[in-house]
């Protein structure tokens, strides 16, 4: 990450129940000032990621995303609105995030992540969430972050539950492929388009990766490398799996 600026008088004000916070403080607020943040996908697991991240002071957010938002999308993506309807995510999102927090940077992308744009888009960021739906995007993502040594969280939802972690090898941590094996299809990962989800749970694991990138960011804290969060929103129970 770049050198940590001090806070401006606003910022301080704004950021205060973090500067108050015994084992964050204002060292920790300045790392999220430094930091450079990509979101890939700005859905229903980007949505609340995007908020949190935006709210708690990340310097400089990318968001790419090329799709646009639809009617259906609004029963989880929060940060949508009726009138984005027909607007594409990316700059949605940007028009949200820009509103939350004037001091976060953005950098906006309605296009697709693919192999040929991922290390540049990668390459400038301290940290990379995705919350995108479908297993060629994530081995893009994984690849790339993988190759360049940065962490990757990594959230999916379906129907009642949902599921985050953080890949991170070059900190010793398992591979995508220990979770995800290349010979894994689609129906690995949950489809919310074809089997539903109940709205808060995605609420529930983008908080969680936005978490997870605060806690890369700041070291506070153990971030989940090499453990998968399982929740269950009908049994309102977490569980953790190792691999």
């Amino acid at each position: 990450m770049a050198s940590e600026p001090p806070l401006g008088p606003d910022e301080t004000r704004r950021y205060a129940r973090h500067l108050v916070l015994k084992g964050f403080g204002g060292a920790a607020q300045q790392k999220l000032k430094a930091a450079r943040v990509l979101v890939v996908g700005a859905g229903g697991l980007g949505s609340p990621a995007i908020a949190y991240l935006a709210a708690a002071g990340i310097g400089h957010l990318g968001i790419i995303d090329p799709d646009t938002v639809s009617l259906s999308n609004l029963q989880r993506q929060v940060i949508h609105t009726s009138a984005s309807v027909g607007t594409g995510k990316a700059n949605s999102a940007g028009a949200f995030a820009g509103a939350l927090n004037p001091h976060v940077g953005l950098d906006l992308h309605a296009e697709a992540i693919t192999e040929g744009n991922a290390d540049t888009l990668v390459g400038t960021c301290d940290v990379v969430l995705d919350g995108t739906d479908n297993l060629v995007t994530r081995r893009i993502v994984a690849t790339s972050t993988e190759r360049l040594g940065k962490p990757l969280v990594s959230g999916a939802v379906s129907m009642f539950s949902g599921q985050v972690t953080v890949f991170a090898p070059h900190l010793g941590g398992p591979p995508h492929a220990a979770l995800y094996p290349d010979e894994a299809s689609d129906d690995a990962l949950p489809s919310c388009e074809a089997n539903g989800i109940l709205g808060p749970v995605t609420g529930v694991i983008g908080t969680l990766m936005a978490m997870e990138a605060i806690k890369l960011i700041t070291g506070v804290g153990e971030p989940l490398i090499g453990r998968l969060l399982v929740y269950d929103a009908r049994e309102a129970r977490f569980s953790e799996i190792g691999y």
